[in-house]
């Protein structure tokens, strides 16, 4: 799908497959749904043709993959809420985690189903500017200046937003030496914020279409699709130091069980790891974890930065969740001085 339509349309499913004509159909397809979070659109539109094709030469079988896309945490609470989720391929696992505490979806021990931790791809968070970069945005410090305007979702329902916002802290901790200096640093940037969309996808819209803010802080495949449909009008900026962003992937037991999709589901997902599914993600600008092959092929598209991990710098998604996202954590502190 064209993300240049995407922004425009903004559907909330994507469906692929379809059943064979009913004079040669022996049996309706068979159906998954994947919940996932909002930049991913494009990759699983492309990755669930794919599977498709693959399913079919394997079983003689069709299957409809339906897509449902928003913020990553605003997907795990609708899953929570009994939405029949076969697969949710979330935005950081502590909303997996989630699916877990609240009602069981998801049985524990869930990331070591699937290897490097049930997480095919990885990416991580750059900065999006107008052409020519205007303001001058070099790094992570620009962010706090006065008068610059910063376009970055809500980290109580997007995914991104969090692994945004631990990024900005992070860079700001080891600059100024302690917590103390990254909350201050991180209240100024979001001082700078005018608005908090719900969605990764809602802030790409909101920068590049309503032509709001300075710079967009955004998924690393999320700006290069920018770049990419709109070359013309937008410049990509490393920082100097990022979060390798691992989201990861799982079937809902609950609802794989109940609906006896688990086989089904449980390929659609090892397919991530496959050599296409891997050349897939690296086609749409996420870093395949897995295939050599497909890492080498599209090495050249990333740009190389340091990168720290959620466990390195936070001690894990439990504890950063807890000290930073939770009500009265240091987000809603740092957004109360706005």
């Amino acid at each position: 799908m064209s993300l240049r339509r995407d922004f425009i349309k903004f559907p909330l499913s994507l469906a692929v497959g379809g059943a064979l004509p009913a004079a040669f159909a022996q049996a309706p397809p068979l159906t998954l749904l994947n919940v996932s979070y909002d930049p991913t659109r494009e990759l699983y539109a492309e990755y669930n043709q794919a599977f498709a094709r693959y399913w079919k030469a394997k079983t003689g079988q069709d299957v409809v993959v339906r897509q449902s896309h928003g913020g990553s945490g605003k997907q795990a609470r609708s899953i929570i809420d009994g939405l029949e989720a076969d697969v949710a391929t979330l935005a950081l696992g502590g909303d997996t985690d989630a699916l877990v505490r609240h009602g069981g979806w998801v049985k524990e021990g869930w990331q070591k189903r699937l290897s490097n931790n049930a997480s095919p791809y990885t990416s991580t968070i750059v900065l999006v500017v107008r052409r020519g970069n205007p303001k001058g945005i070099q790094d992570w410090d620009d962010l706090a200046r006065p008068g610059i305007s910063v376009i970055t979702p809500n980290p109580k329902t997007s995914g991104g937003a969090r692994w945004n916002y631990l990024a900005a802290w992070e860079y700001a901790r080891r600059k100024g030496g302690d917590d103390a200096k990254a909350k201050d640093f991180v209240a100024r940037l979001f001082s700078n914020v005018p608005v908090l969309d719900t969605g990764a996808r809602g802030s790409t819209i909101t920068f590049a279409q309503r032509g709001q803010g300075d710079v967009l802080i955004a998924w690393e495949n999320e700006a290069f699709l920018l770049e990419k449909e709109f070359g013309a009008r937008f410049d990509v900026v490393a920082p100097s130091v990022s979060i390798l962003a691992e989201p990861a992937v799982t079937v809902v037991d609950k609802v794989v069980d109940k609906r006896g999709t688990r086989q089904l589901a449980e390929e659609y997902l090892k397919y991530l790891y496959s050599e296409e599914g891997q050349d897939i993600i690296g086609k749409n600008f996420y870093r395949p974890a897995i295939s050599k092959q497909a890492q080498a092929r599209y090495a050249k598209q990333f740009p190389k930065i340091p990168l720290f991990t959620i466990d390195q710098a936070f001690g894990g998604w439990a504890k950063a969740d807890k000290e930073h996202f939770a009500d009265g954590g240091s987000f809603d502190q740092v957004y109360a001085r706005k």
